[in-house]
Parts: C-alpha cells; sequence; structure tokens
C-alpha cells in the first residue's frame, strides 16, 4: 500500500515539475531542491527521489550524485548535435508512422496548423506545435526512435522557444508554410516529400540558433 502511495505521489510530483520545465517557469540551470518539493507536496524524500530520476531519464533534469539536481540545460555545440541527430531520426520516425495514416490524424494535423497560425502566443504555439510534430509520428512501428525522439524534444523545449521569439514575420511565414506542406505531404501518402519538409524544418532551426550564441550563455 505504501509503495503505492509513493508510486503515485512520484508521479504527481513529476508531472507537475515537467510541466513547469516544459512551460517555462523552471529554466535551464534552475536548481531544484528535494527538500523543497517534498515540503511542496507534502511528500517524503522518496517519492522526491523517484520523480527526479524520472525526469533525469526525460531529459529534462540533470543529477548529481552528493551534489542535488538542476533543469537541463545546453551548450551550443549540444543543441546543433541535437538538432543534426533529429534532422536524421525523425524524417525515419514520420516515415515508419505513415503506412496506414488514417485521414482523421491528418485532419487532426491541419488543424492543429491553422491554430498554429493563428497565434501569437509563444506557448500556445509551443504547445501546438509540439502535439502537431510528436502526434505526426504516431502509430510509428518502431520500439526505439520513439523514445528517443521525445527525449530530445524535452531538452530542447527551451531553445524552441528561444528560437521562436526570435522569428520575424517572414521567418514565422516559413513555419507556418512548412506545416501546411507537411499536411498535404502526409494527405497525399507523398513520403519522400513529407520527410524533406521535416528534414528542412528542423535544419532552419538549428541554423537560426546557431546564430545566437547569446540563448546559451548562463545568466
Amino acid at each position: 500500500m505504501t509503495a503505492t502511495r509513493d508510486g503515485g505521489a512520484s508521479a504527481r510530483i513529476a508531472d507537475s515539475i515537467r510541466s513547469d520545465i516544459l512551460g517555462g517557469r523552471l529554466e535551464p540551470g534552475a536548481r531544484i531542491r528535494q527538500e523543497d518539493l517534498a515540503a511542496r507536496f507534502g511528500a517524503s524524500r522518496l517519492p522526491v527521489r523517484e520523480a527526479l530520476r524520472s525526469l533525469e531519464a526525460d531529459g529534462l533534469v540533470t543529477l548529481i550524485a552528493n551534489t542535488g539536481a538542476w533543469v537541463s540545460r545546453l551548450t551550443l555545440a549540444e543543441c546543433v548535435e541535437i538538432y543534426q541527430t533529429r534532422e536524421r531520426i525523425e524524417p525515419l520516425l514520420l516515415r515508419y508512422a505513415i503506412p496506414g495514416y488514417p485521414t482523421e490524424r491528418v485532419d487532426r494535423l491541419a488543424e492543429l496548423a491553422v491554430r498554429m497560425e493563428g497565434t501569437r502566443d509563444i506557448e500556445e504555439f509551443l504547445a501546438l506545435d509540439r502535439e502537431f510534430h510528436l502526434d505526426s509520428y504516431e502509430g510509428s512501428a518502431t520500439s526505439l526512435l520513439g523514445g528517443l525522439v521525445h527525449r530530445l524534444w524535452n531538452a530542447t523545449q527551451h531553445y524552441r522557444r528561444a528560437y521562436t521569439r526570435l522569428l520575424d514575420d517572414h521567418r514565422r511565414r516559413i513555419v507556418h508554410d512548412e506545416h501546411h506542406l507537411l499536411v498535404t505531404s502526409l494527405r497525399d501518402g507523398d513520403a519522400e516529400g513529407a520527410e524533406r519538409i521535416l528534414e528542412g524544418h528542423i535544419r532552419r532551426t538549428r541554423l537560426q540558433l546557431a546564430r545566437h550564441p547569446e540563448v546559451f550563455e548562463s545568466p
């Protein structure tokens, strides 16, 4: 019974901290103190430690033995490496998902693309963009790539937020056009076209971030 309660507490704590990190309320490099979490959630240290280990596995938290926990942060070189990895594996993951792609999923992606185009709220855009891309991979018959892609998305969430803030009207138009083009390729069953659009979409973000090293500097 105690294990069940602790498991529930651990999941609740992890969900809350995950939301704070992905929502930008906890920024990269922020210290996460176990005693503060225990007091905040009325929990013992055990579920707090389990929650932090879960968040570390998600790529959101860095744990240093006998030292503490911090929101994970990236250097420019690390971010470039992650984006180069994403450029290669996300088109492959999309290809795995395309066979038998349901019309309802394409319709949902089209709706998300329109909603992204209609908002200037950065947090709303980021949430819709994350849903758009991760939902586009649903149904892929792979036991490895899906989890890896989720982890890479988690690791770069803060930097996508910074990228979105850097967009001028011209670049914002390109982002939206690429979303619509991706939907069209998926609706047409054009796997090669969808892969090319997605690869370029990710590469443009990498190149833009690389032009702004200040995004990766310590506050």
